[in-house]
């Protein structure tokens, strides 16, 4: 029982990034935003892995299952995610952004397909086509011909380069998690992509800026390390461990709910029918591609 409590609370910390990250997006930089998440998140990271396991396994490959896979897992769940996250939400209302990236397991999907041989069934397309046209109703507020006759908002953009910068980290980590566990793995690519994400967050401005941020910048931040990152992560990880990668997967499906309920309660955001119908249309569509 508790162990679904873990995991339940775990969708609950990830839907509220958006509105974490649409907080802190409104006081810094893209890539400040980022280092401060992941600066947060790699100390508390290092410590729980030493509590855990030990110590965190040192990497002596220069391959795949060493350093090269640990800076590609870094550069893409990392640097490029998260940079574009904050850059979508910089625009992007919090409850649109999570219908859209709420898609990441479509894009792994598809990606796997691709990449890795791995098929696709009747019902397993069925749900990425269900979630991809929820996602553009979100996107287009209910009109999808608006694609046709006006170009996408730079946010939306970065939230859809978000599904395939975590549907490379996705597919990159089935290769790395063969020698390192999974927690090791996301601590080692967090503390290679605060490294990657330091000198741009430097160029924004972030040294001189650091007195003058705002508390809500702090408190979200801080939001974003410890719940988001720390806890959301291992909670996640500690389930797929004992029920199984498919089974926890299911509990997914509540982010955007979460997300859209969170950013109308706390940012005062509107909830149009589209939207509600994109996320419905979404979750049963992520649901279907689980379970197919």
């Amino acid at each position: 029982m508790l162990l679904y409590a873990k995991l339940m609370l775990a969708t609950v910390f990830w839907g509220g990034t958006f509105v974490a990250g649409r907080i802190a997006a409104a006081h810094a930089g893209p890539f400040s935003a980022a280092f401060l998440r992941f600066a947060m998140a790699t100390g508390l990271l290092f410590w729980y892995v030493r509590r855990r396991e030990g110590a965190l396994p040192r990497l002596t490959s220069p391959g795949m299952h060493g350093w090269a896979g640990v800076l590609l897992l870094g550069a893409t769940g990392v640097f490029a995610y998260n940079a574009l996250f904050f850059t979508g939400l910089a625009t992007v209302p919090a409850s649109r952004a999570a219908v859209i990236v709420t898609n990441n397991p479509i894009a792994i999907a598809v990606g796997a397909a691709l990449f890795l041989g791995e098929p696709l069934s009747r019902r397993k397309l069925a749900g990425i086509l269900l979630s991809v046209g929820g996602a553009v109703i979100a996107i287009t507020r209910g009109n999808p011909l608006t694609l046709f006759s006006s170009a996408l908002s730079w946010g939306d953009v970065a939230l859809l380069g978000c599904l395939a910068s975590w549907a490379a980290y996705s597919l990159l980590g089935k290769v790395v998690m063969r020698a390192l566990s999974p927690l090791a793995a996301v601590t080692w690519s967090c503390a290679v992509g605060t490294v990657m994400l330091l000198p741009f967050a430097l160029h924004e401005g972030l040294w001189t800026a650091l007195p003058e941020y705002p508390a809500a910048l702090w408190i979200a931040a801080a939001y974003l390390g410890v719940f988001g990152t720390v806890l959301g992560f291992t909670w996640f990880y500690e389930a797929v461990k004992e029920i199984g990668a498919g089974r926890a997967g299911v509990f997914i499906n509540f982010v955007p709910l979460t997300a859209i309920v969170c950013a109308w309660a706390m940012l005062g955001e509107a909830l149009p029918v589209s939207l509600l119908l994109g996320a419905a249309l979404v979750t049963c569509g992520v649901f279907i591609t689980n379970r197919a």
